[in-house]
C-alpha cells in the first residue's frame, strides 16, 4: 500500500509536453458545452466525446476535423474506449449503458438496458446514497478491455462494482461494495488494464487507485492521489492519471482530506507507483497546461497526451471558473517522459 508523494511539479518549470489548448478545430458555429472523454484509433484520430450537439467528433492528429456521429443517441456523453480493432465503447452513464460501435458510428452491441438502472438504492448520482452493491449498471463511468478482449466495466456514480464480461457481452462476475475498505469503492470512475491483465481502478472518492488480479482479487492501493478520474498506460507502461483535484465537483458538504486543496492536475507514475511527472495544480486553471476539471485522459502511438474537462458540470456553470476555459487541450510530447 503506497503513499504518493503530493509535491507539485510546476508545468512551466518542468515538463516534456508542450500545452495546445485550441488544437481542434472545430466547424464554423459548432461546440461542445464540454469534453468528458476521449480516445485514439490505431490512425491516431481523436475522438471527442461530448456534451454538445455533435457528441462524437473525429480529428487528425493535427486537429482537423473528420466527421462526427451520435447525434441523438446518448443520454449523456461520460466514457470512451477503442480497442485495437478500432471499435468505439461509449459509456452513456444517465442511460446506464455502454454501447459498441464501428468507428463509423454503427451499432454492434449494447451492455446494460436502456435507461433502467440496476437496483442499489441510489436515488442520483450522489454515490453516497448507494446502499448495496448491484447488478451492471447503475451509472456507469468507464470501460477497460484486456489483452484477450475481455471487457471492463466501472459502474460508479449508482453502483460501486467493477463488471467484467466477455468479448461479445456475457457478464462473466462483478467485485466491489459500497465503502472505503480494501476492494470497496466511492466512484469506481476510470479503469485501465496493463499488459500484465493488472486492473487499474481509479475509486475517485476514496483518493486512491486500486490493482486488482484478472479475477478481482484485490493486489494493491496507491494512496494520495486528487481524486483521480481516469488513467492510462503509455507503451513502456507509465500510468498517466487525469486527477480532478478539490477545487471543482465537490460534493456538497465534503472537502480535501488535508489543508492542502489541490487542483486538477495530471500525475505520471511508473510500474512501481513511483511519481516521474506532475502537471497542474495551479492559481489559474485557464491557463495552457493548468487544469479547472480533468476527466479523462489518453495517448496517441507518438506520445502525445490529450486530456478531457468536464468544467460546465465541475462547476462552471455556477461561476468557479471563467467560461472560456478550456474542456479539451493537447500535449505534444518534446522528449521521453522515462
Amino acid at each position: 500500500m503506497t503513499e504518493k508523494n503530493d509535491s507539485l511539479v510546476p508545468y512551466e518549470a518542468n515538463s516534456p509536453y508542450e500545452a495546445n489548448s485550441g488544437w481542434a478545430q472545430l466547424p464554423d458555429n459548432w461546440g461542445w458545452t464540454e469534453v468528458a472523454a476521449i480516445a485514439t484509433d490505431s490512425k491516431d484520430r481523436v475522438f471527442v466525446f461530448n456534451r454538445g450537439d455533435h457528441p462524437i467528433m473525429v480529428f487528425d492528429r493535427d486537429g482537423s476535423f473528420v466527421t462526427s456521429w451520435g447525434e441523438g443517441v446518448f443520454a449523456r456523453a461520460h466514457g470512451i474506449t477503442i480497442g485495437p480493432d478500432d471499435s468505439v465503447y461509449c459509456t452513456d452513464d444517465l442511460d446506464h449503458t455502454v454501447r459498441k460501435f464501428t468507428p463509423e458510428g454503427r451499432l454492434l452491441m449494447t451492455l446494460g438496458t436502456s435507461g433502467k438502472p440496476s437496483i442499489t438504492g441510489a436515488t442520483s448520482i450522489d454515490y453516497r446514497t448507494i446502499q448495496l452493491a448491484g447488478l451492471p449498471f447503475h451509472f456507469p463511468t468507464n470501460v477497460a478491455l484486456s489483452a484477450e478482449g475481455d471487457i471492463y466495466v466501472s459502474d460508479g456514480y449508482g453502483n460501486a462494482r467493477i463488471h467484467k464480461f466477455t468479448s461479445d457481452g456475457r457478464l462473466l462476475f462483478s467485485w466491489g461494495e459500497p465503502g472505503h475498505g480494501l476492494g470497496a469503492f466511492q466512484v469506481p470512475h476510470g479503469i485501465a488494464v496493463d499488459q500484465k491483465g493488472t486492473v487499474f481502478v481509479a475509486d475517485r472518492e476514496n483518493h486512491r487507485i486500486q490493482l486488482f488480479s484478472p479475477t478481482g482479487q484485490f493486489l494493491d492501493e496507491w494512496k494520495g492521489i486528487a481524486r483521480p478520474c481516469q488513467i492510462a498506460f503509455d507503451r513502456i507502461g507509465n500510468l498517466f492519471v487525469a486527477e480532478l483535484g478539490y477545487r471543482a465537483g465537490m460534493w456538497p458538504g465534503t472537502s480535501a482530506p488535508s489543508a492542502k486543496a489541490t487542483g486538477g492536475r495530471v500525475s505520471v507514475f511508473n510500474a512501481k507507483g513511483e511519481l516521474v511527472n506532475r502537471w497542474g495544480g495551479g492559481d489559474n486553471p485557464t491557463a495552457p497546461g493548468d487544469f479547472f476539471a480533468p476527466h479523462d485522459i489518453c495517448l496517441d502511438s507518438r506520445g502525445d497526451v490529450y486530456v478531457a474537462e468536464v468544467v460546465m458540470s465541475a462547476g462552471g456553470n455556477r461561476g468557479l471558473v471563467s467560461p472560456d476555459c478550456h474542456s479539451l487541450q493537447k500535449f505534444v510530447r518534446l522528449s521521453v517522459t522515462t
